[in-house]
């Protein structure tokens, strides 16, 4: 399906959409992924001399950090999960089938991913050598912690739907906060980041939560604006008190990291950007009733695992290609940098365009067996369920470990068998 389209079909694209679809979820959905993938290919610094070289802008430019509490949008793709999946939920069906249908439509890109990446990573080790296979290998997965995490909070989804008052929606977003609280001062007085992992699901369960209320109606706009307010003004007061760097964002220089794994700091970012959104929503909703506009976020959904799977290897041709015409975008002090740095975004614009209409079409070429109906119930239900949250747990695993050596390569084993056992279970009569 083009991005362009005559008016006309434009117009018959937006009549035949369901008169009652959220279009403001989709629009935060596609917002958010389209400044992730610019973001990251405005971050990158590469270059190739006697190897490649990899770099980050905010590394590189520490003034540049506040930035972050701008760009870091993951809270609202996990806020379009959580509506979604309350959009889609209908008491009375099989918990672990109904998750693992979710799975299903999110999980069938990724396995195109991995395969030619697998097969990709075999040629390099053949041709360039062990290490550069392994570099390879653990920046090539290391975007799928989303997915992984994802697939764990998205198992809450059917239980926040109990929720009846914005007053019980509050009390476990603030219970959460607390939590992320405790874990981070776990996680500092042990001096190890392994004792924040549990924030993972702690923090990133905020914006679901916030999400499932929006979906349920149970947030009105001026008290998410006033939420909104009181929290991006909490975590500007933590920010200043410390121990908490400014940047939301993996910069490759932080001490303590807010995202690996997440801080109460990115816990209050989450609430902020979250209820800033319920406040503008009905705005955006109106918004994206114009045909055009429709048709574009309407396709980029279609095609939005594309975008996100793909876009560092998009960044990956524009920077080298630019490379081959002596068009570095690499050091920050260099005369031309800033545009060399626009070059590079155009270019990586128009490789990235060129991808999404090749690989799109995989997100919806339905995989044998794998796409058969899921429709079990009772224990067989239960333990798909189960096995779809251990898949996720595995891949956060892998984006961790990277596809390389035995661990890395035993969590790929452990996620495509996990969700083929899911595959199994679902089929199985209760």
């Amino acid at each position: 399906m083009p991005l362009t389209t005559p008016a006309s079909r434009a117009d018959k694209f937006a009549a035949d959409t369901p008169p009652d679809r959220d279009r403001a979820i989709d629009v935060a959905r596609l917002g958010a992924l389209v400044v992730v993938i610019f973001g990251h290919c405005a971050l990158l610094l590469a270059t190739i001399d006697d190897g490649v070289r990899i770099g980050n802008i905010l590394g590189e430019i520490p003034a540049l950090t506040p930035i972050t509490w701008v760009v870091q949008v993951m809270p609202l793709f996990f806020l379009a999960g959580g509506a979604a999946g309350a959009y889609g939920w209908h008491r009375g069906r099989a918990w672990g089938s109904w998750l693992f249908t979710r799975a299903q439509r999110l999980c069938r890109p990724v396995f195109w991913y991995l395969a030619v990446w697998s097969v990709a990573l075999l040629g390099v080790r053949l041709t360039l050598g062990a290490e550069s296979a392994a570099d390879l290998g653990r920046e090539s997965v290391a975007l799928l912690w989303f997915l992984g995490v994802y697939l764990v909070v998205l198992a809450f989804v059917p239980l926040l739907t109990r929720l009846t008052t914005g007053r019980t929606a509050a009390a476990v977003v603030a219970g959460l906060l607390v939590g992320a609280g405790l874990i981070d001062a776990i996680r500092i007085a042990a001096g190890s980041a392994m004792a924040g992992v549990p924030n993972f699901v702690v923090v990133w369960l905020i914006p679901v939560v916030i999400g499932v209320a929006y979906a349920r109606r149970l947030i009105a706009h001026r008290t998410a604006l006033a939420v909104a307010a009181g929290a991006l003004a909490a975590q500007i007061a933590l920010a200043m008190a410390g121990p908490y760097e400014v940047s939301l964002v993996v910069t490759g220089t932080e001490r303590l990291s807010n995202v690996s794994p997440p801080t109460l700091l990115l816990a209050l970012h989450c609430t902020w950007m979250s209820c800033a959104f319920v406040a503008a929503a009905g705005w955006i909703q109106r918004w994206a009733r114009r045909p055009r506009v429709w048709y574009v976020v309407a396709v980029g959904n279609g095609g939005a695992m594309t975008l996100y799977l793909w876009h560092i290897v998009a960044i990956a041709i524009a920077a080298f290609s630019l490379h081959a015409a002596g068009l570095d975008a690499y050091d920050v002090d260099a005369p031309g940098f800033w545009a060399r740095l626009a070059l590079r975004a155009a270019v990586f614009a128009v490789v990235m365009f060129v991808m999404f209409r090749l690989l799109s079409p995989l997100e919806h070429r339905r995989l044998p067996w794998w796409d058969a109906p899921a429709a079990a119930t009772g224990a067989a239900s239960t333990a798909a369920g189960a096995l779809v949250i251990a898949s996720g747990v595995a891949l956060l695993l892998l984006a961790k470990n990277g596809l390389t050596g035995s661990m890395g390569w035993a969590m790929l084993g452990c996620f495509i068998g996990a969700l083929a056992a899911a595959r199994i279970c679902v089929r199985a009569k209760a």
